[in-house]
């Protein structure tokens, strides 16, 4: 018996199957792509993110575990608050104009993707507004000195990999004091936890 081809387990994210997974901030609209401010999608093996080009109002984007390899869809939805894309096959990401149009973007979860190269950090840091950023089990986080590179090129960020972004960890020199020591429990903050805006769970 011939095996089934990898593209038999593949989903094409038409329109109806993105409005079916997607949110309004207000349910008493029409759906359509254009007011869609939330899609979560979990698991799904999708062919591409073509049609969340036509969702311009989208704030938050939750699709981890997708198969997800290209998000340049995401360029029209300049309004996004949250981008959630963990466990993906993530490699490259978008070069620095893609990011610097994401002025609202606050959180991007990309660990658990193949994330390798440190170009992929100077096009983040154009991102203006990013506070929290996952970047865990990826080739990247087992650079030498991943953390330092990272929180001293992308200047707005407050959290990575689920702990607050230590003092010593930018100003060089900074003298060692065990209590606010880098990743210390003190400093665990779970950037996963889910909760409720509105009637979004986020």
């Amino acid at each position: 018996m011939a095996s089934s081809s990898t593209t038999d387990f593949l989903l094409y994210p038409s329109k109806s199957f993105i409005l079916a997974h997607g949110q309004t901030d207000d349910e008493s609209k029409d759906k359509n792509l254009e007011n869609i401010v939330m899609v979560r999608l979990t698991g799904q093996s999708l062919i591409n993110m073509e049609y969340l080009k036509y969702c311009t109002a989208l704030k938050i984007c939750i699709m981890p575990k997708c198969s997800i390899t290209d998000i340049d869809a995401l360029a029209s939805c300049p309004r996004l608050l949250k981008l959630d894309l963990h466990g993906n096959h993530i490699n490259l990401l978008p070069d620095q104009p893609f990011w610097a149009e994401m002025k609202c973007l606050h959180l991007l979860y990309l660990h658990d993707n193949i994330i390798s190269s440190l170009k992929n950090i100077r096009f983040l840091s154009c991102c203006p507004n990013l506070i929290a950023l996952t970047m865990f089990d990826t080739p990247l986080s087992l650079k030498r000195k991943y953390r330092h590179y990272v929180v001293n090129n992308i200047i707005s960020l407050k959290a990575l990999d689920n702990f607050v972004i230590a003092d010593e960890e930018i100003i060089e020199d900074w003298p060692r004091n065990n209590t606010f020591q880098a990743l210390t429990p003190r400093f665990f903050v779970n950037l996963s936890r889910t909760k409720k805006v509105g009637h979004l769970f986020i």
